[in-house]
C-alpha cells in the first residue's frame, strides 16, 4: 500500500509495500529488543515508519519519477527480504511458483499505482482514498447489517475528498490511481491468504517482491534514466526501503503475537492521519478543512470496521 506497503484491511489478524508484503505473525521469530515495547507503540511506530517512507519516496519523484523511485524501493525491499528468508524455489511445484509470480505482479501495480497517486494528490489523501479497497473487501465478506453504516461513512469521506466543484480540487487522474491501488490492495488481501498457506514464513513473500521488482524494472529505468545509479538515489532508495519494509516488518510482527485483532485493526486504521502528518512534515503538504473531514469519515470506517470483527483472517502488511 502503497507505498504502498502497506497494512491488512480493518480489523487484520496479521499485518506489509506496501503496504507491501504479508508475512504469518506465528511463524515469525521473536525479538528480544522489541519484545519489551508496548504493542500498541509497535503498531504506531510501524505506521509512522510506512507513511514517513513514502514521504521519503516523494522526494524523489523529481528525479527518478514514481516509477523509477517504486524500483528503488522494491529492489532494495527484495534484498532485505531474501537475506532474513533465503527462499529455496526449487522445493516449491510450479502452482506454488505461480502464485508467487501473481502476487508479484498484484505488488508490483499496487505500489506504481500509489506512487503515481502520490505524484499528483497529497499524501494523507492518497492513503484514504486507498484505504477503501481493503475496506470494501471486509465488509463484502460481512453479514451484518451496522456495516452498511461504514459503507455509507467511507462513500461520504471520499465525497468529502473528491468535491469537483470546491475550489481546491484534487487532480482527477491521482483520485483514480489511488483508487486503483485501493483495488490492487484488495486482491492482495485475498492472493496473501493463499500464499501464506502455500510457503513458509516470508518465502512467498521474497519470491514476490522478486518479481515485483523485475516488472518494474523496464519503466524504472526509463523514469530513472541517468540519475537512478547516483549516490544520493541509491542511499534514499536504501532508507525507503529500510523504513517502508524491515522497519514496519519487525515492529508489527512482534505486536501481532501480543495484541488483540480488533486492537490492531483499530490503530491501523490511524494510517490517513498519519500521512497527512508525513505529508505536512517532509512535503509541506497543507490539506483544507473539507480533505481533513474526508480523511476522518475513512478513519471512522475503518474503525468502525475494525470494532465490528470484520477481516480477521487478513495479512499483515509490512
Amino acid at each position: 500500500m502503497g507505498e504502498p506497503a502497506r497494512a491488512g484491511p480493518p480489523g487484520s489478524a496479521h499485518a506489509s509495500p506496501i503496504r507491501s508484503c504479508a508475512v504469518p505473525a506465528a511463524k515469525a521469530k521473536q525479538s528480544a529488543p522489541l519484545s519489551r515495547v508496548p504493542s500498541p507503540a509497535l503498531v504506531l511506530g510501524a505506521i509512522g515508519s510506512i507513511q514517513f517512507g513514502a514521504a521519503v519516496a516523494a522526494t524523489l519523484f523529481e528525479r527518478l519519477g514514481p516509477a523509477g523511485t517504486v524500483f528503488l524501493r522494491l529492489a532494495f525491499g527484495s534484498v532485505i527480504l531474501l537475506v532474513v528468508w533465503r527462499p529455496r524455489p526449487r522445493e516449491h511445484g510450479r502452482r506454488d511458483l505461480l502464485l508467487a509470480a501473481v502476487f508479484g505482479l498484484v505488488l508490483a501495480s499496487m505500489n506504481l499505482s500509489f506512487y503515481e497517486a502520490l505524484h499528483r494528490v497529497p499524501l494523507g489523501i492518497a492513503v484514504a482514498l486507498e484505504v477503501v479497497g481493503p475496506l470494501a473487501v471486509a465488509v463484502a465478506g460481512s453479514r451484518h447489517a451496522l456495516d452498511l453504516l461504514w459503507v455509507g461513512l467511507a462513500v461520504a469521506g471520499i465525497l468529502a475528498l473528491t468535491n469537483p466543484g470546491a475550489t481546491h480540487s484534487l487532480d482527477g487522474l491521482g483520485v483514480a490511481l489511488a483508487l486503483l491501488a485501493g483495488g490492487f490492495w484488495g486482491v492482495y488481501i485475498l492472493l496473501n491468504a493463499r500464499l501464506g498457506r502455500r510457503f513458509s514464513g516470508g518465502e512467498g513473500l521474497a519470491l514476490a517482491m522478486c518479481v515485483a521488482t523485475l516488472a518494474v524494472l523496464p519503466s524504472g529505468l526509463v523514469a530513472g534514466r541517468g540519475s537512478l545509479l547516483t549516490g544520493e538515489a541509491l542511499a534514499l532508495g536504501a532508507a525507503i526501503g529500510l523504513l517502508s519494509t524491515a522497519i514496519p516488518y519487525s515492529f508489527e510482527v512482534e505486536a501481532l503475537r501480543r495484541i488483540a485483532p480488533h486492537v490492531f485493526g483499530v490503530l491501523m486504521s490511524l494510517e490517513p492521519c498519519v500521512a497527512a502528518l508525513a505529508g505536512l512534515l517532509v512535503l509541506g503538504q497543507h490539506l483544507v478543512p473539507r480533505e481533513l473531514v474526508g480523511i476522518a469519515l475513512v478513519v471512522v470506517a475503518s474503525v468502525g470496521a475494525s470494532r465490528g470483527g470484520l477481516g480477521k483472517d487478513a495479512p499483515v502488511a509490512v
